[in-house]
């Protein structure tokens, strides 16, 4: 391999990493242990279609997007902290 190729190929490498950091951080958060909003709601006793499961699906949608709202805060924050404090580590 000539010398020349070899920061044409850590140049790739850096920007491969780069882009899967970005496509990752729109993922949405994962609840914990993985479960499934139908699974949950049916497990609490409320038959599918009822108020009550339909009152359980929407917390939930409400619980993750205020989860994902925080979360994006959060990284909007460290951001912002890192720009105002470039002295500090």
């Amino acid at each position: 391999m000539p010398f020349s190729a070899v920061p044409r190929i850590l140049t790739a490498a850096l920007l491969a990493l780069v882009l899967a950091a970005c496509a990752a951080r729109n993922q949405n958060p994962v609840a914990v242990g993985n479960d499934d909003d139908d699974a949950v709601c049916q497990g609490r006793g409320y038959p599918q279609g009822s108020p009550e499961y339909v009152a359980c699906r929407k917390d939930r949608d409400v619980q993750r997007n205020a989860a994902t709202a925080r979360s994006d805060r959060r990284q909007r924050d460290l951001g912002e902290y890192m720009l105002n404090n470039p002295v500090r580590p």
